[in-house]
């Protein structure tokens, strides 16, 4: 059962982003202020939902949330400052996006910086935990994978429609015939003789 919310009594916003452990492409963040009697009983960490869940999830999320920001780093920043600087320098843009200004930003993991003096607290497995976390999930998991649909139109021989970008043995059977492409993170380990667990 998620929790409503942190602090009972501060305007919050929950963040979380997507696509972190990728081989290719982007990462995705997003940032959602929930109303104090949001309802949606499918609603969990986006991970334990299936896609068509996340579907419904994100049309009710957008219908229904006080204001959200959904952006994006692409490989290239990620392989400039690294996918954790990344990560939380697209959380930053997601925040920005938003038309109301939180008091408190909660963010799933335990890493995160400063932003606009506004007072945070990370939360490990947050987005299992509190509504907000698991909605700003959802919408950067959505985005991402809609994202990475579009790629695969581009290079279908990484199967992306299906591993979304993951180092899964598609992927990796994929970069073994094919080379790396464009969308690829250079500093990531590519090679399909070594699998690692993201």
């Amino acid at each position: 059962m998620l929790n409503h919310s942190f602090s009972h009594d501060l305007i919050e916003a929950g963040c979380d982003e997507a696509g972190r452990g990728c081989l290719a492409g982007p990462v995705f963040a997003a940032a959602v202020i929930l109303p104090l009697d949001f309802d949606f009983p499918l609603l969990n960490d986006s991970k334990k939902m299936s896609e068509n869940n996340r579907k419904i999830a994100r049309k009710f999320i957008e219908e229904n949330a006080i204001a959200y920001g959904v952006a994006k780093l692409s490989h290239l920043e990620i392989d400039e400052i690294n996918i954790l600087n990344a990560s939380i320098k697209a959380m930053h843009k997601a925040l920005q996006k938003l038309k109301i200004q939180p008091q408190l930003i909660l963010v799933d993991g335990n890493r995160f910086k400063p932003y606009e003096n506004i007072p945070h607290k990370t939360i490990v497995g947050g987005d299992a935990l509190y509504m907000s976390i698991a909605a700003a999930s959802v919408l950067a998991k959505t985005y991402r994978d809609d994202y990475m649909e579009k790629l695969h139109e581009e290079f279908p021989e990484y199967m992306w429609n299906k591993n979304k970008g993951y180092a899964t043995p598609s992927h990796y059977k994929g970069i073994e015939i094919n080379g790396i492409c464009k969308y690829h993170r250079r500093t990531f380990n590519l090679n399909p003789q070594i699998k690692i667990a993201f």
